[in-house]
């Protein structure tokens, strides 16, 4: 994990480009370098084509991917890029591994963070990469081992609760400020201010990644402001030496679980959610609030009725508005694009460095990663402003230095295995001291 100085120099440098936008293989084969990436690719292979795959792990952005792909050819018509999706339920690591043991690898993978370094043997180094000028500061120190860096930083993902204005606007009786939200205390009178008013509160989506990749992690973040702290207390659960039962920000966070389930409009049915139900029901008004990353945008967007005004608010842990995590929305550089070198020839290898190329330098690039993702890029060249509310959300916290940093390294069963506590916790079939066991116990197992 990288310290929080870096994550304070990434944040920093992200927030200069938003200064800048409001102003303005075979086995064997020797793979191709930057400086030849571009005209390999043109030249493409002896046919004159070359065919790339790339795994997508976020569900949420297929279709875009797949139309920046055509995109993408228009630029380089050489170069067909297909899309495969990850299914649903599959984490990234499963099914990249799954795809090295039948010697089929994509010739990029979308990883999360700290899924790099299991591959990096398996993977192109990718320090000499022209991007790497521009990336912003610490956006590659998780995928940096022995000097090299070996993945391309996609984008910068933040999550929290994300509210409906209209909905709440209307609960509160005038123009909602989401600074007044800093307590557990103010969340609950928020929920229940929103339901007095005809709506439903929020909806909980069920789904282990957002359990367990996103919620819970809160309590592993917001053990302190100081990133060694935090890192000491992940040493300290793998130790066995932690008590999360007694965990005060661990009893805090899930005290904030208890009242989402409380309010969750699918309380008689917790499990039965799904995420394409989340969008649909806060984007046309049915819901005040949803936890979700900024990722949602584009389905929220396609329900959208609030004239596209949201907007992020932390995830309380106390009701101490002074307590770190109370006053912050958590943030960090997510997912990763590495190349493979073991079944790739040199020029899908080169094919696939000018995709990555493309993104941060061309406009139809740009525009995808902006405009049609909805994605903060980890580059400083691009001054794109986003469009959407939630990546303007997320770049005033960031401006206000309002952070936690994500949990962007947790190993990659972490989801499945506790994103199952988690689900049983929601469901009513496992209390807080069972919850808080099964998550003690997957952690002394972790190696």
């Amino acid at each position: 994990m990288k310290s929080w100085k870096s994550l304070q120099a990434l944040l920093v440098s992200l927030v200069m480009v938003m200064v800048v936008t409001a102003c303005g293989g075979n086995a064997g084969s020797k793979p191709a370098d930057s400086s030849t990436a571009e005209g390999s690719a043109n030249s493409g292979s002896a046919s004159g084509d070359v065919k790339i795959t790339l795994l997508n792990s976020k569900g949420e952005i297929q279709t875009q991917l797949e139309d920046a792909a055509k995109a993408f050819k228009e630029d380089y018509p050489n170069i067909t890029l297909e899309i495969i999706p990850v299914p649903a339920g599959q984490s990234p690591f499963e099914k990249a591994s799954a795809l090295y043991a039948a010697n089929s690898p994509s010739t990029i993978t979308m990883l999360d963070t700290g899924d790099v370094e299991k591959f990096k043997d398996r993977i192109l180094d990718l320090s000499e990469e022209k991007w790497m000028s521009d990336k912003v500061d610490g956006s590659t120190d998780l995928t940096t081992f022995d000097g090299k860096n070996y993945a391309f930083p996609l984008s910068i993902e933040g999550y929290g609760f994300i509210y409906n204005k209209a909905v709440v606007d209307k609960a509160v009786g005038g123009s909602f400020d989401p600074a007044t939200i800093t307590t557990t205390q103010a969340l609950g009178d928020l929920f229940k201010k929103i339901e007095a008013s005809g709506t439903g509160a929020l909806i909980v989506s069920p789904m282990d990644w957002s359990l367990a990749a996103h919620f819970l992690p809160l309590a592993y973040a917001g053990q302190s402001a100081d990133k060694a702290a935090v890192n000491q207390f992940i040493t300290d659960l793998q130790a066995g030496s932690v008590d999360l039962a007694s965990n005060k920000v661990f009893n805090g966070l899930m005290d904030t679980f208890d009242l989402m389930k409380e309010h969750n409009i699918d309380k008689a049915s917790p499990l039965a959610g799904t995420y394409e139900k989340g969008p649909e029901v806060l984007g046309k008004g049915e819901v005040g609030i949803w936890f979700q990353g900024n990722w949602a945008w584009p389905q929220i967007s396609s329900f959208d009725t609030a004239s596209g005004a949201y907007g992020f608010l932390p995830v309380p842990i106390s009701n101490n508005t002074d307590d770190f995590g109370n006053t912050q929305i958590s943030a960090a550089v997510s997912k990763r694009l590495v190349l493979d070198k073991e079944k790739s020839t040199t020029e899908q290898q080169a094919a696939a460095k000018t995709f990555l190329e493309w993104m941060v330098y061309k406009e139809k690039g740009q525009d995808f990663l902006i405009n049609k993702a909805n994605i903060v890029p980890a580059f400083k060249n691009i001054t794109l402003e986003p469009k959407d509310p939630l990546a303007k959300s997320i770049q005033a916290y960031i401006a206000g230095g309002k952070i936690e940093e994500s949990m962007s390294a947790l190993p990659a069963d972490h989801w499945s295995k506790v994103g199952a506590s988690m689900q049983k916790y929601l469901a009513g079939a496992a209390d807080r001291a069972t919850l808080a066991k099964e998550i003690q116990e997957y952690w002394t197992t972790v190696k």
